[in-house]
């Protein structure tokens, strides 16, 4: 009995402490949150795009919410989601990458000063960031920006009231709430370059744009492809800044109305989950789509020579 326990327990052992099967044990809790939480809502959105979901009952309806996507709403939607992504994009890529260059130089003064500065407002709350830009940029005359083009001789403005300066607007702040973010990435990433590559470029008389150029930008790629990747993520699902500020999911002719708002209104306000599941899938697709694109353009499936 004693030698078919002690049989047992090295067998127990053997499993416990196998090579083989610890890789499997680390990754088995990313796999069932992954199926449960992203592959199984993600398989029941898809079910739900082609019925139409009631109360207490379902209806399959083929490729009908497909069809209705090609609405007026659904195309401001996404020329509004697209315009925000490709303005964030412009700006909050090369933008941090620039100040953290100037940062992360030893000639730089006050650095961390500047670093924190930069980077406090990533820590205010979407809905009083929000709130606050909704006062600031106000249709009254002593707003804070009417105010200040009341100093030029420019007259009352309705910011939010327009679509080009709605926009402008939503693009401010996320360049006021994001750039401290995609500046830590890159000061992190501008850290980890050995220093030693510099020093070897003074020596072989390399000027500071030569350095810029041939060291740092090639070596700030993966960070800048993954920036690259989560803005255009960040643009096509942002929904909380455009709904705080225009106070609601209805904007004047819906000039805030973005891919998300949309599914909100439809999924949830009109209790049409099987057309908000469509919208939701094809803004999945969509931003897939877009992704791979840009992931093929800067090489990051090319295998290296």
């Amino acid at each position: 009995m004693e030698a078919k326990a002690n049989k047992k327990s090295g067998l127990r052992g053997k499993w416990l402490y196998s090579a083989r099967i610890a890789p499997y044990v680390f990754v088995l809790p990313f796999v069932l949150s992954f199926l449960v939480f992203f592959a199984y809502p993600v398989w029941t959105t898809a079910v739900m795009s082609f019925q139409e979901v009631l109360p207490g009952q379902t209806r399959f309806i083929g490729f009908e919410n497909y069809a209705n996507l090609w609405s007026d709403s659904f195309s401001s939607a996404l020329l509004n989601s697209s315009r925000y992504t490709f303005w964030t994009l412009l700006i909050l890529v090369p933008v941090p990458l620039v100040l953290a260059v100037f940062l992360n130089s030893k000639l730089m003064r006050w650095s961390t000063f500047f670093r924190s500065t930069l980077f406090i407002p990533t820590l205010t709350s979407v809905v009083v960031a929000g709130t606050i830009f909704r006062l600031v940029f106000g249709s009254l005359d002593d707003s804070v920006m009417n105010g200040f083009r009341h100093l030029f001789g420019l007259p009352t403005v309705n910011w939010l009231a327009d679509s080009s300066l709605g926009m402008l607007v939503l693009v401010v702040l996320a360049v006021w709430r994001y750039l401290g973010v995609n500046l830590i990435y890159y000061l992190s990433a501008l850290q980890s370059i050995p220093h030693e590559l510099y020093e070897a470029a003074d020596i072989d008389g390399a000027s500071t744009w030569d350095k810029f150029s041939r060291i740092t930008l090639p070596l700030l790629k993966p960070v800048a492809i993954y920036v690259i990747t989560i803005s255009i993520y960040g643009g096509y699902s942002m929904f909380t800044e455009s709904f705080i500020l225009w106070n609601g999911n209805r904007s004047p002719n819906d000039i805030g109305l973005t891919m998300i708002g949309l599914l909100y209104r439809e999924g949830i306000e009109k209790n049409n989950l099987g057309f908000g599941s469509a919208i939701g899938l094809t803004l999945l697709a969509l931003t897939l789509f877009i992704n791979i694109i840009q992931l093929r353009f800067f090489g990051l499936f090319r295998k290296e020579e």
